[in-house]
């Protein structure tokens, strides 16, 4: 097969595949900077680089899910509070065996939207990188990572544009 007729393959492979699916096997640590390092070759207006990852695994990983359980718990008025969902946040987030923040950093360099699509280009090549892997993945952008601002150390230029689930999976052909 040719470079391109693997491209093709990954490319038509390629889908959210959600915490639910994945198996409990451990991601490399080298298959992890793999998917990280494709994503900064994603291209960039004025080389901004403009994304900022941080991998969430273990104990930092566990607390992020109690923290966005009680971030949603409190930005709900008890009428329209769900139980479901709440114990779905941490269930995702558990259950994948790493999630990233994915935050944009807008430079000022180049207009808002450049940014966000260079930030959008370098999840692509992620979502790729991880299915050649045999690694599922899924971006997921509830409301409730605005309030994520501390704990991701998010600085007055950078917004949360969600979170990069993955784990292991079964029965991938590539």
């Amino acid at each position: 097969m040719n470079k391109a007729e693997v491209l093709k393959d990954i490319i038509e492979q390629r889908r959210s595949i959600f915490p639910k699916d994945y198996n409990e096997t451990e991601i490399s640590q080298e298959t992890i900077d793999e998917i990280l390092h494709s994503a900064t070759l994603a291209p960039n207006h004025k080389r901004t680089k403009p994304w900022r990852f941080k991998v969430f695994k273990g104990e930092e990983k566990a607390n992020l899910a109690v923290e966005m359980q009680e971030i949603y718990k409190a930005s709900q008025a008890p009428q329209v509070f769900l139980e479901k969902k709440y114990n779905d946040i941490g269930f995702k987030i558990n259950k994948a065996d790493a999630v990233v923040s994915i935050v944009v950093n807008f430079s000022g360099m180049v207009p808002e939207w450049e940014e966000i699509a260079a930030v959008s280009m370098a999840v692509q090549n992620m979502y790729l990188t991880g299915t050649a892997n045999g690694v599922g993945c899924y971006w997921s952008s509830p409301k409730i990572v605005d309030h994520l601002k501390d704990s991701l150390t998010i600085e007055e230029n950078q917004k949360c544009l969600g979170l990069f689930y993955m784990g292991n999976i079964d029965n991938v052909t590539i």
